[in-house]
């Protein structure tokens, strides 16, 4: 089981920011929804996918976190995460959220840009497991790739997306090769179909609550 990203590990967080715009201000939003969603108490979070460890990280600096359990089929990113989160004490479990077996034990569970890869069904399942492993009332946040609803919409999203790589310094093949990778390696929906999806499979509230470029950020409340 790998993660299935294009970057190496060691590059991972120099890499995204040049192929996402405001990376890092997805963490900020997550973290400022936590904290109005549990009003400074203690929370349990479960971070599945979670790459190099940026979410763990910033919820250990700026939240009262009572458990941190952190989950990626990725050996070397769960390497990574480990050297950057030296000394926090949290869990490391090299499993995707298609393995996740947690039942009713997290405040908060999040996914960021690891959906993508899975088929429909995939999803699903991945999601519903996220589902199952929340408290009731425990909030599920993630943030994926969206689709945009015309082919004009996604070529021009996909234009600005190229435009930004090449400004932040990828060459023109790194931008075309990631541009490539639309509806072949990810495969992105819709926004209305990311929140029909979390209805799907049981939140009783389901929303959005950040979009920039292709990035979209979904909450849905169990």
């Amino acid at each position: 089981m790998s993660n299935k990203t294009p970057f190496k590990a060691v590059e991972y967080d120099n890499n995204v920011r040049k192929v996402i715009p405001l990376y890092d201000l997805i963490y900020e939003q997550m973290i400022d929804l936590i904290s109005v969603c549990f009003k400074g108490k203690p929370v349990s979070i479960l971070d599945t996918g979670c790459g190099s460890g940026n979410l763990g990280v910033n919820a250990s600096k700026k939240l009262d976190v009572s458990d941190l359990v952190l989950c990626d089929p990725s050996e070397d990113m769960l390497d990574v995460a480990k050297k950057k989160l030296a000394g926090v004490d949290c869990t490391f479990r090299r499993v995707g959220s298609e393995g996740l077996d947690y039942t009713e034990q997290f405040d908060v569970v999040t996914a960021i840009q690891s959906h993508g890869y899975f088929d429909r069904e995939g999803r699903e399942a991945a999601v519903k497991n996220c589902y199952n492993a929340l408290k009731n009332g425990g909030i599920f946040i993630c943030f994926e790739n969206t689709a945009p609803f015309s082919e004009l919409g996604r070529d021009i999203m996909l234009d600005r997306v190229y435009k930004f790589g090449i400004n932040a310094g990828r060459s023109e093949q790194e931008a075309a090769a990631h541009r490539a990778r639309y509806g072949t390696d990810f495969f992105p929906l819709t926004i209305k179909e990311h929140l029909e999806l979390l209805e799907k499979t049981g939140f009783k509230t389901a929303e959005l609550f950040w979009h920039s470029y292709m990035q979209s950020g979904f909450y849905g409340v169990k």
